[in-house]
């Protein structure tokens, strides 16, 4: 299918820029991260300090992003958006224009703010697709679409941030990074399809919010367990290029990681989408699994390890992609930026479990036990999927609860991306 037909059959009009921002927006979040951990190192000296900073921030984000999801939920997502985007942007410039003797504690506080007030952008564009899909059975085509075309965001944005810091400054990386970020999100923000939706008045409040759901629980560890693998992937792979003293291949072997998930994306897309059954998932997750875990056999050459990346990296973006695609059903009437939110919390804290824990084996025991650790890791999300198969397949049901769609079109339906 070409990209006219696809967005023709596929988008309501008026589409293409919100996507277009919303990617735009999403590009300086990929160089948040590396970017804060480059500038403390450099005003600091110590890893360990930036290492502290980079911890901060993974914290804030996953602390703050359910509770951000519910405030959208509860009053749409225009303010929360914008307010979030100058708060963030202010944080970056203040951080990127401090001098060399500024206290460690300042650094780490202001990676923990930058976390905390990130906007939910990811929550807000997704809780938007079903929106702007012509056909409800066309949603799973167009989560594939909205994760392949973001993984140009993780293939771009560390790299950038990098080359930034080397030929300019590291604080510059970070105050372009983050006026980037703050106009792309105004953009985002001004899209008719976002000013114009508001949450679901007819939805009852309920304790515990989209976790209530028993099937938001079982996606939520699925993705603890999956954020695993990808954390201690990483960890994995340098220890590996470092002991076969190719510490410099590392990068380039994760870039054919996010180039193998991109190319996923893009087969699974014009395949019509992810799995639609909890079944499918469970395959999915199953291929996943063995893929990274097959690393463990690649550890003795940096060619070996180079093709295992990119065929693992394929299975992503499928699975994530599928995942997301379930929550429209899987999560409580009224609760799908919260939902969205609980999912990236998911995948940051199993991220932030899998680096710790593949780094000290890393570093007792050497690069295999840390892939043994991918493989523990993505056998727990498949082990979780079998044992929870009745909670995915009533995320897949059709026709379970009105879609999203169904419960903004009043409110949107004088939007021209609705037209």
């Amino acid at each position: 299918m070409t990209a006219r037909a696809f967005r023709n059959s596929t988008l309501a009009p008026g589409s293409m820029p919100l996507l277009g921002s919303s990617i735009l927006a999403r590009l300086p979040l990929a160089m948040f991260s590396i970017a804060l951990l480059v500038h403390a190192q450099h005003l600091t000296g110590s890893f360990a300090i930036a290492g502290l900073v980079s911890g901060a921030y993974a914290v804030g984000s996953a602390a703050s992003a359910p509770l951000l999801g519910g405030i959208v939920d509860r009053g749409g997502q225009t303010r929360v958006l914008i307010a979030g985007a100058i708060i963030t942007a202010v944080v970056l410039v203040v951080n990127g224009l401090l001098p060399p003797s500024t206290p460690s504690l300042l650094l780490v506080a202001l990676g923990a703010a930058t976390g905390l007030s990130t906007p939910p952008l990811a929550a807000c564009v997704r809780t938007l697709l079903p929106t702007i899909a012509t056909k409800p059975s066309q949603l799973p085509e167009l989560f594939a679409l909205e994760s392949t075309v973001l993984e140009l965001t993780f293939v771009a944005g560390p790299p950038l941030a990098l080359g930034l810091g080397a030929v300019w400054s590291s604080g510059a990386a970070l105050v372009l990074s983050g006026s980037v970020m703050l106009a792309g999100t105004l953009v985002f923000a001004a899209q008719p399809a976002s000013r114009s939706w508001r949450p679901d008045r007819r939805a009852r409040r309920v304790l515990g919010g989209s976790l209530r759901s028993p099937a938001m629980r079982t996606l939520v560890a699925i993705l603890i367990g999956t954020g695993a693998v990808f954390g201690a992937t990483e960890v994995g792979v340098t220890a590996a290029a470092h002991a076969l003293g190719s510490s410099a291949a590392a990068g380039p072997l994760l870039g054919l990681w996010g180039l193998g998930s991109l190319l996923g994306g893009i087969a699974v897309t014009r395949l019509g989408g992810g799995a639609r059954s909890g079944r499918g998932l469970t395959a999915l997750l199953a291929a996943l699994a063995l893929g990274h875990g097959a690393l463990i056999l690649a550890t003795g050459s940096v060619l070996a390890l180079a093709v295992v990346m990119t065929v693992a990296g394929a299975t992503i973006a499928p699975t994530v992609s599928s995942i997301y695609a379930m929550v429209d059903t899987a999560a409580p009437a009224g609760t799908q930026t919260e939902a969205f939110s609980w999912l990236i919390t998911a995948s940051l804290v199993g991220g932030s479990l899998g680096s710790a824990a593949a780094g000290a084996l890393a570093q007792s025991a050497g690069a295999p036990w840390a892939f043994a650790l991918v493989a523990v890791a993505g056998g727990l999300a498949v082990l979780v999927a079998l044992l929870r198969s009745h909670d995915l397949h009533m995320a897949t049901r059709d026709g379970e609860r009105p879609s999203a769609r169904d419960h903004t079109e009043d409110a949107c339906i004088s939007s021209p991306v609705l037209a």
